[in-house]
């Protein structure tokens, strides 16, 4: 048995299962993609960074720690400092072209690059 509000949302359940299958549907659709099946975007940007130039790394699909993990790696190899949250790895600095190369080279074949 299960009610719910007048919006649609779940209120009670005795279907001791229910929130952990539900748990379990958000948790599987956030596998990661292999490499050659992402779609990066790698462009340049300035906005709200009062002038200074970054590099965004966009459309990364997967999880948090493998997002974190891409994102240490072209730091590693750059030599430079970023952050990597909510699906966007951001480089400081005017990478674009690096980055993109690294992407490459690492597997992902459909990166777009643009400047």
């Amino acid at each position: 048995m299960s009610k719910r509000n007048e919006g649609g949302g779940l209120v009670f359940s005795t279907n001791r299962s229910y929130f952990s299958d539900l748990l379990k549907e958000s948790l599987g659709s956030a596998e990661t993609l292999a490499p050659e099946a992402q779609n990066l975007v790698v462009r340049r940007d300035t906005a709200r960074r009062r002038g200074k130039v970054v590099t965004l790394i966009e459309g990364f699909e997967g999880k948090d720690n493998d997002l974190r993990a891409l994102g240490k790696k072209i730091k590693e190899a750059l030599g430079t400092g970023g952050s990597a949250k909510e699906g966007e790895i951001i480089i400081q600095g005017d990478l674009v072209d690096q980055v993109g190369s690294l992407l490459i080279e690492w597997g992902y074949r459909k990166t777009k690059i643009r400047r």
